[in-house]
């Protein structure tokens, strides 16, 4: 007792000595800030709110700014993005400290998405692994050699919540559940800022887009997004709250209306929602002149729309130049007041002081350091992210894992592909050092099995289509072979194997931003491929690249095995090819429902029912189904197989009635009950039965990966408490509300073993 008495004693001494050093720490930086905006003219006060690119990097829009040198010179620019390369980051720092007045440093940002020059699976593919514990490892390996080359600052992570495929930008996110995107967002911003900024090898992190972006109407990217306040709170909310949770320094706002009213313009949103109930104190960004294109929106000129943003609480303005050319007159004309500038200017200097960047603006430009750089840590945890990223949705006849013996012909566009393989805005990658499919298989094969290879079509035939896509550089090649030529030399392959592997799928930049499609089957020409591969006779296992979700229904019906390899990064050819031949039993998991047909989008787990839901085998008539189609997905949330077989037992409940400050445990055994050691993903959903709202069907609760020799049996223990039962109600109060509820344990969001208990709160 003694003892326990006098550890409460020493952790109470350390948590008040820790708050009283936050607390002078916090009024030293208030008296530097104070003295620095003393000395600064107006004109630089609004500088500091101008966010500008010289262009070198991949724009996100029509405008790339001019005459940068001089108004870095004159005070006029805060921040830089799109600069690559610690000697260019190194040049610009030096304007700003030894050209301009009071020497304020410039913060440095990119498009630090998925990895910087290490290159990790797309974000979409990197949740599937549903391993937070690598996530952050990948965004702590991404800060480290961004650091190295001179930034500071992450436009990332990107949470929005997003459950249409057509939305190129689904590719960036962590899927359709809000309580995995609140665990992936808190793991990214916690890697990427390590809860120290001033580190010389931490970043701070920007949560994007606040808020809704996901939601966009037809999945067409920049477009009208329109919800109730109560599916924004308890469905779409969540992970941007999770990252300020987290302490994310920064957030970014989207192009999106809210209540038709521009994010970037949004009072209620910027500073009701952000920083009034959320208590958030970093500062906001704008999105690629997402402050300008409130004109496009029918608010006002460029001088009204500047003063709107300023006043609904946008600090910082990315390239349109909207505060540097309009907030001195709008001042002198009353439109705004010095309060909303200096607020504005006070939180980018805020910034800028934890990071540390007046004591060292240099801090990141390091030659020691730029050894982390593509170092063989950060190259073997690409490929390990590769691996852990793929989904195997189809294995019949247990013909993955792949023997290391025989002839294997390997066809399809993405086999050979190198510039294809980091995936959609890997800005500061280089896709030269990539390793493709085929270098994966032919290195891990080695001399024990014949490799035939034939490229056997072009991603796409459509050359309209094609020029759309290459806009970054050659990803659809065309090659001076025909198609059916191709197509000949690729059966005539598949004629000579034991098996088939066909890479199929999307260029990189199929998905991403700017890249929303209609149709998101597999293009005609892969498809006359496959089925010519099918043909043949022999076992054809599709490994399928892809930004989003695809519509495969004729595909899953003709190939022996689909492996959902997404784009893997810088080591994507070694990662997949570990999969491929059993050296890593696949263990991702969809965190974005596979539709059936375009039809049925939006198509998602966490439905609410209707009042005449369809039930499968039940009549269909005059109820809330589909004549032509099935209402359920082709692949649903969570799923995704392994190369052994795990068995669930029957939940058991500790107990069947929860209080207030009480704990039910519901609790699983799992057995593998294969032939592979192997990884499975549990996973744990509630479904509230009665309650003042109508509920979805499930909800994700709970979620643990356990290894599992074969043979092996685990018990999974999830504790159920009360807040796991809360939600949003109709007055937006979060209650959880008394009743009976539904347990679900298993392997996917469809396949799950079931028990109930009731919650009383007196």
């Amino acid at each position: 007792m003694k003892k326990t008495y006098l550890l409460f004693v020493a952790l109470m001494a350390f948590s008040y000595t820790a708050i009283a050093q936050t607390v002078a720490a916090t009024a030293k930086m208030n008296q530097f800030i104070d003295q620095l905006m003393q000395k600064m003219t107006l004109d630089e006060k609004i500088g500091q709110l101008n966010l500008l690119t010289p262009g070198g990097g991949i724009p996100t829009g029509s405008v790339v700014s001019t005459d940068v040198e001089t108004k870095i010179k004159k005070g006029q620019v805060g921040g830089l993005f799109g600069v690559i390369g610690a000697d260019k980051v190194l040049q610009a720092q030096r304007l700003a400290v030894e050209k301009s007045r009071l020497h304020i440093p410039l913060i440095f940002g990119s498009d630090v998405i998925h990895g910087h020059k290490t290159t990790f699976p797309i974000p979409l593919g990197l949740a599937c692994s549903w391993d937070t514990t690598l996530i952050k490892q990948t965004a702590r390996a991404a800060a480290e050699e961004a650091t190295a080359d001179g930034l500071s600052w992450a436009f990332s992570p990107m949470v929005d919540i997003c459950r249409d495929p057509r939305w190129g930008r689904i590719a960036e996110g962590a899927g359709e559940d809000a309580f995995l995107g609140s665990a992936i967002a808190g793991a990214m911003v916690r890697g990427y800022q390590q809860n120290n900024l001033r580190q010389d090898n931490t970043v701070m992190a920007c949560v994007k887009h606040f808020a809704l972006y996901g939601a966009a109407e037809g999945g067409r990217d920049y477009n009208t997004v329109d919800m109730s306040r109560i599916r924004m709170y308890n469905e779409y909310l969540p992970p941007y709250k999770a990252a300020i949770d987290a302490g994310v320094g920064s957030v970014m706002s989207s192009f999106n209306v809210i209540d038709d009213i521009p994010a970037t313009g949004n009072r209620w949103l910027l500073t009701d929602l952000l920083r009034k109930q959320w208590q958030f104190n970093g500062f906001v960004v704008s999105d690629y002149t997402s402050v300008n294109e409130m004109e496009a929106h029918g608010l006002g000129n460029l001088q009204q729309v500047s003063a709107l943003a300023l006043k609904a609480g946008l600090d910082m303005d990315m390239v349109g130049e909207g505060f540097l050319t309009t907030l001195k007159k709008s001042l002198q004309q009353g439109k705004v007041i010095l309060n909303d500038i200096n607020t504005a200017c006070r939180r980018i200097l805020e910034a800028k002081y934890k990071l540390g960047l007046f004591e060292n603006p240099y801090r990141n430009v390091s030659s020691e350091r730029a050894a982390v750089i593509l170092s063989p840590d950060h190259l073997a945890l690409s490929r390990k992210a590769a691996a852990k990223a793929c989904v195997l949705l189809k294995n019949n006849h247990n013909v993955l894992p792949l023997q290391r013996k025989g002839t294997i012909a390997l066809v399809g566009p993405l086999a050979d592909s190198r510039r294809n393989m980091l995936g959609t805005w890997s800005v500061a990658g280089d896709w030269h050092k990539a390793i493709t499919l085929k270098e994966g298989m032919e290195k891990l094969a080695a001399d024990q099995v014949k490799i035939i290879y034939a490229k056997g079509a072009n991603i796409s035939d459509d050359t309209l289509f094609n020029h759309k896509v290459n806009v970054f550089g050659p990803e659809i090649e065309m090659g001076p072979a025909s198609s059916d030529a191709m197509i000949q030399e690729a059966v005539a392959a598949a004629q000579k194997a034991d098996v088939v592997v066909a890479a199929l799928g999307e260029a990189a930049d199929m998905s991403g931003e700017s890249s929303s499609r209609a149709d998101i089957g597999l293009p005609e020409s892969q498809q006359k491929l496959l089925k010519a591969l099918v043909q043949t006779g022999k076992p054809v296992v599709i490994v399928l690249f892809n930004g989003r979700p695809l519509t495969l229904v004729k595909e899953s019906q003709m190939a022996t095995a689909i492996l959902d390899a997404w784009f893997g990064g810088t080591e994507a050819g070694n990662g997949i090819a570990d999969v491929l031949f059993g050296v890593e039993n696949p263990s991702g998991k969809l965190t974005a429902s596979f539709p059936y047909s375009v039809g049925q989008i939006p198509v998602y787990y966490n439905h609410l029912n209707t009042g005449r839901p369809y039930v499968l085998g039940g009549p269909t008539k005059f109820k809330s189904d589909y004549l032509d189609i099935p209402n359920a997905p082709l692949f649903p949330f969570g799923y995704g197989l392994s190369y052994t077989r795990f068995l669930y037992s029957p939940i058991t409940l500790s107990d069947t009635i929860l209080k207030n400050g009480t704990t039910i445990h519901a609790m699983v055994k799992v057995t593998n009950s294969g032939n592979y050691d192997g990884e499975e993903l549990v996973q744990l959903y509630l479904r509230d039965e009665v309650a003042s709202i109508s509920r979805p069907v499930k909800m994700l609760k709970g979620f643990q990966k356990i290894v599992l020799k074969k043979g092996e049996t685990k018990t999974v223990d999830f504790p159920i408490q009360v807040d796991a039962l809360k939600f949003y109600n109709s007055r937006l109060e979060p209650v959880a509300e008394p009743g009976k509820y539904e347990v679900m344990i298993g392997t996917n969001s469809d396949v799950v073993q079931t028990a109930s208990f009731t919650f009383n709160n007196r």
